[in-house]
């Protein structure tokens, strides 16, 4: 290997680390080397092999180097173009890997319909693959099937897959029903701080799962004796939380309450799911579901996932940040009716259609048209609340937009620990964010963006946030290493240059 590569790849390996908020030493730690070994690495003075990059790249949740690999790893930007015409919303990322965790309740074959081809998507396949899942892509790799076996391997499993997906944790709720004694490895995804799973815990021990944390796995026992008496009360209305807790119920031989339920989209789109499959859940949309259970599910299902509120505001913002009219549709407004009516309070001119359904018939979609506007900042704060309050993962989205109208903008991201750092990225491209503490930051508007080279952050929305800044900053900005972005989005840049972007993917070796 080169000089040359040696040094690119050092450089490579050293913003991804530091990007990730470790020392040298944390990651020496992380591979059971050294310190000088990581700062000789580092500045390009040692041979390194592929394996070694390639454990560097896990143990910092990053793709450093690429190989017979067919997806992006950076991505140059040429900014200052307006958008437009029309988009359609992806199917939604989260309701498919709720989708495909639920699928290991059901013995008969399952086919999702259009399911978004992602990251996180295939990792889990890696998973459900490892253990005896046969999946394959049908009508032309748009839709997903999924025949699970007689007996699961969990013996087998692909941990590296799964410690790449915080979703391996929804395994738990299905796992329980046909496992005794089982292990799974720690949930890994996006760098957002301390995420508890001790509610995930509470929940389930109702089922008579109990779990100890040892040594990066797992370890569940199942007491078939144990079963929930009363309401479960959730000691947090989070999404994950809700959605273990209902695989739980769904083949609990009984009727299952559970109180403080989030009722956000992917919820909704499981609880429809469940209906296909024969469970009764009573209270969809509502925080209390009510979960008529069977002990045994065999069914050739058929379903159709809802489209993504996420992605349909990292479109909207996409059009306001570069001041372009543009026709998102498909969105599912049910799902971003508060966010919009903050953005009419900023002064967004925009319409829609009259509303018409999903094809899993529940869902209420509509046509948005956004044309460019002046934009004040809100008086109020943004910040999120539970469904149907402002979607935690639509906060970011509306750094870039604050960064863009007139005034001062507070952003309080209470959940989550580091997102509001990211947010503070923007800087870099000439935005003017002050970050008042871990959960806060100030935005002042507007801005006049310009171009910059940097990494992508390592959580997903900020790193969206960061890709939609570019596409508004006139010159050619590069986003390093956008593995992130790659989890939750399919073909994000193509898509995007089909309504007047220009979005270069490459690689660097």
């Amino acid at each position: 290997m080169s000089d040359d590569y040696l040094v690119r790849i050092g450089k490579l390996i050293r913003d991804a680390r530091q990007h990730r908020g470790w020392t040298q030493a944390q990651l020496a730690e992380a591979l059971n080397t050294s310190q000088s070994a990581v700062n000789r690495i580092e500045r390009g003075n040692q041979n390194i092999s592929l394996e070694m990059i390639a454990r560097i790249g896990e143990a910092l949740d990053s793709e450093i180097v690429s190989l017979g690999y067919a997806g992006p790893m950076h991505l140059r930007v040429v900014g200052g173009r307006r958008l437009s015409g029309a988009i359609d919303v992806k199917t939604s990322k989260n309701a498919c890997v709720a989708l495909l965790c639920a699928s290991l309740l059901n013995k008969g074959r399952t086919v999702l319909r259009r399911v978004a081809r992602i990251e996180e998507v295939y990792r889990l396949l890696e998973v459900l693959n490892s253990i005896g899942v046969r999946t394959r892509w049908i009508n032309d790799g748009v839709d997903l099937e999924i025949v699970p076996p007689a007996e699961l391997d969990l013996a087998s499993i692909d941990a590296d897959a799964a410690r790449r997906t915080r979703s391996i944790i929804m395994f738990l709720g299905p796992l329980l029903h046909r496992l005794d004694r089982f292990m799974l490895p720690y949930a890994g995804g996006c760098d957002l701080g301390t995420r508890t799973v001790e509610p995930h815990m509470i929940a389930l021990r109702r089922f008579g799962l109990d779990i100890a944390a040892t040594e990066g796995q797992y370890h569940a026992v199942v007491d078939r004796s144990v079963a929930p008496g009363r309401p479960i009360v959730l000691t947090e209305r989070g999404d994950t939380v809700t959605e273990n807790a209902l695989l739980a119920a769904a083949r609990h031989d009984g009727t299952t309450v559970i109180r403080n339920a989030s009722s956000n989209y992917m919820v909704q789109d499981l609880c429809f799911f469940l209906e296909a499959l024969g469970v009764k859940v009573d209270g969809i949309g509502t925080t209390t579901l009510t979960v008529h259970g069977v002990p045994t599910i065999d069914a050739d299902v058929d379903y159709s996932p809802s489209e993504d509120p996420v992605e349909a505001m990292s479109l909207v913002a996409a059009a306001v940040v570069t001041e372009s009219e543009l026709t998102v549709r498909r969105v599912p407004i049910e799902f971003l009716e508060i966010e919009l009516a903050v953005l009419e309070e900023m002064g967004l001119d925009h319409d829609r259609t009259p509303e018409y359904f999903a094809d899993n018939g529940r869902t209420r979609l509509v046509d948005l048209t956004v044309r460019p506007s002046k934009l004040e900042a809100p008086i109020d704060k943004i910040h999120p609340m539970p469904f149907p309050g402002l979607n935690i993962d639509n906060v970011p989205f509306f750094a870039a937009i604050a960064a863009v109208a007139q005034g001062q903008t507070l952003i309080h991201d209470w959940v989550y620990d580091n997102r509001a750092i990211y947010l503070t990225d923007l800087n870099r491209l000439g935005g003017r964010l002050q970050l008042l503490d871990p959960h806060r930051v100030l935005v002042e508007g507007p801005t006049r963006w310009r171009a910059a080279e940097m990494m992508c952050p390592p959580a997903l929305r900020p790193a969206v946030v960061v890709l939609l800044a570019m596409m508004a900053a006139e010159g050619t900005s590069v986003l390093r290493n956008v593995y992130v972005i790659n989890r939750g989005y399919e073909d994000l840049a193509e898509r995007l240059n089909s309504i007047g972007a220009q979005i270069e993917i490459f690689r660097d070796i």
